[in-house]
């Protein structure tokens, strides 16, 4: 690398989800990369700060001001826990340094559900939109909840009157439509594979512009479905306030380099990643740019504080 700075003793990344959540994914693949190319020349270490939708990890981030050491897994609650009043700041507190992928939500029921369609949802969410309990992670007003929010209003169903079970990570909603507390999960798709490849759980709609490969190939999306659903969440690291030009620079180029192995993209296939790479300028355009429309979708669902 050559932006003048280097780290000078080990990394920490935090995951604001448990181990195997959202979060935590990504922060061990990168891992597992930077240490393999040996690209920081220092072990790197993952810390697991779940609750509020990752605000918890991003909170103890904060903390570390012009610490180019500590670093953490982004994602949208970092948005919305602050338009939602769950925190006191957003990423623009903090030094937002790549977006890594985007992974999209995956609409599941049981096996034995009756519901077998986009259009069997919608009619259910039409017909009594309060007696369909929703599983989703990691926090209401996320993009799963925006995602299950956009279907229910093109079913004509009461978006306020969504009754969603929430958890720290997607695992756990799963188990929660296992265990027929939910009749439907709204939830990452790698999150639900083990469950689908078991026979447990089955999809009926996703919510990318394409349908996804492998084991997702049969689900159809839900433009084909003729709704105009089209969301995911994002994923990136982000660093802590105060970071100088250079230190900025040498993660910019590191995290690049790592997004650009084979393993890195051998992961990103293998868990239904997108590769939506963005850093610099471009980062910081397309976060405002997600501000605004995830603070029009809160409007929608009713969840902005007066």
């Amino acid at each position: 690398m050559t932006s003048g700075w280097h780290p000078e003793r080990g990394i920490e990344i935090i995951a604001g989800t448990p181990a195997g959540g959202g979060q935590d994914r990504p922060a061990r693949a990168l891992i597992g990369i930077l240490e393999a190319h040996k690209l920081i020349g220092q072990p790197a270490k993952l810390t697991n700060i779940p609750g509020k939708g990752g605000g918890n990890g991003w909170a103890q981030l904060r903390k570390h001001e012009g610490d180019p050491h500590v670093l953490a897994i982004n994602s949208p609650t970092i948005i919305t826990n602050k338009q939602l009043g769950v925190a006191d700041f957003d990423h623009a507190a903090l030094t937002p340094l790549a977006n890594l992928y985007t992974e999209y939500i995956a609409f599941v029921v049981r096996a034995d559900s009756p519901i077998r369609t986009g259009a069997d949802f919608m009619a259910r969410l039409n017909a009594d939109t309060g007696g369909c309990r929703i599983a989703l992670a990691t926090a209401i007003g996320n993009i799963n909840h925006m995602a299950l929010a956009q279907v229910t209003a093109h079913a004509g169903g009461d978006i306020k009157a969504l009754k969603i079970n929430v958890f720290d990570s997607a695992l756990y909603a799963v188990a929660d439509v296992i265990g027929q507390r939910a009749e439907v999960g709204a939830i990452t798709a790698v999150s639900t594979v083990k469950a689908i490849e078991s026979g447990q759980v089955r999809a009926f709609a996703v919510s990318a512009p394409q349908r996804l490969p492998r084991l997702y190939a049969s689900v159809p999306t839900w433009t084909e479905q003729g709704v105009n659903c089209v969301i995911g969440t994002w994923r990136g690291v982000i660093g802590a306030a105060g970071l100088t030009s250079q230190q900025i620079a040498y993660w910019e180029d590191t995290l690049r380099a790592a997004t650009t192995t084979a393993e890195w993209n051998a992961t990103l296939a293998e868990k239904y990643w997108a590769n939506t790479y963005l850093s610099g300028a471009d980062l910081r355009t397309f976060l405002d740019h997600e501000r605004d429309v995830m603070g029009r979708l809160l409007q929608d669902l009713g969840l902005l504080p007066a």
